[in-house]
């Protein structure tokens, strides 16, 4: 068996799954809160070495010694991934109803189909029942969602005018400039980032929403801005080349495996013959 050949095609098979990862970082490089992914890189023996104990073969550690390749063992494998959750840049818009978190690790509640999700996309907007909701139609919503159950609302005749740091909500009384409080954003601070799941439209799914509570003061809510990926352009580009060049290589070692090795021990062995 030619451990080196399969060795090859593992390492070609982790680049692969990197250059997904690669391309859906730069196809996001533009979209409003996106944080970028990453991949851990380890090989064959440090997994199994984690995970023979679970075996449920008896003694399994004793029989598939003797079966074992140390070769391909060391096998690059993707064994992890991670999410960078720093934040991006921040963009002015000067819309009023365009918010962004300055700090790490805080999000806004929005309510869709599939239940409450989390999201850094403060892209807001009104729709035609009054409701504030995202671009894609998500309910954000209020500090109290969980205990009032309510939206967050406004009349025809009623707009965001100005929104604290801290996310609490200020609108225009009916035909006048005079202002009064209406809702505050519920925004988030999960205990773990890493337990959140992505999902499309910058959506975070997290299971322990029985443990989220609205902060009441944050100090992170900025007006008027919208936060930018913090997906660096020239660094993905960069680690794509690399990776392209890897697969290259891997598939160069590959052709040298099964082409030139087997070629040459076959004619080595019919000049013995």
């Amino acid at each position: 068996m030619q451990s080196g050949y399969y060795s090859a095609a593992a390492g070609m098979v982790t680049q692969f799954n990197r250059l997904d990862t690669i391309a859906n970082n730069l196809a996001n490089v533009n979209t409003v809160g996106f944080k970028e992914d990453n991949l851990v890189v380890g090989d064959f023996m440090r997994i199994y070495k984690e995970a023979r104990d679970k075996l449920p073969n008896e003694n399994h550690s004793e029989k598939a010694a003797a079966f074992l390749n140390r070769t391909i063992t060391k096998a690059p494998q993707v064994v992890d991934a991670y999410t960078n959750h720093s934040v991006g840049n921040m963009q002015l818009t000067d819309n009023l109803m365009d918010f962004a978190l300055s700090r790490e690790g805080l999000f806004f509640l929005v309510k869709t189909p599939h239940g409450v999700r989390l999201t850094r996309d403060g892209s807001f907007t009104k729709d035609e029942d009054g409701l504030l909701v995202t671009k894609q139609g998500y309910e954000v919503l209020p500090s109290d969602y969980f205990e009032a159950g309510r939206n967050i609302t406004f009349n025809s005749d009623e707009n965001i005018i100005e929104v604290d740091k801290n996310g609490q909500l200020y609108k225009n009384i009916p035909n006048s400039v005079n202002l009064v409080e209406a809702s505050k954003l519920f925004i988030a601070n999960p205990d773990n980032v890493a337990f959140l799941k992505k999902e499309a439209d910058g959506l975070y799914r997290y299971d322990g929403l029985d443990d989220l509570v609205s902060l009441e003061e944050t100090g992170a809510v900025l007006q008027g801005f919208t936060e930018k990926s913090n997906v660096n352009a020239v660094k993905m580009m960069t680690q794509m080349i690399e990776t392209n060049r890897l697969v290259e290589m891997y598939q160069k070692a590959m052709k040298v495996q099964m082409d030139d090795m087997n070629s040459d021990a076959i004619n080595k062995i019919a000049r013995k013959a």
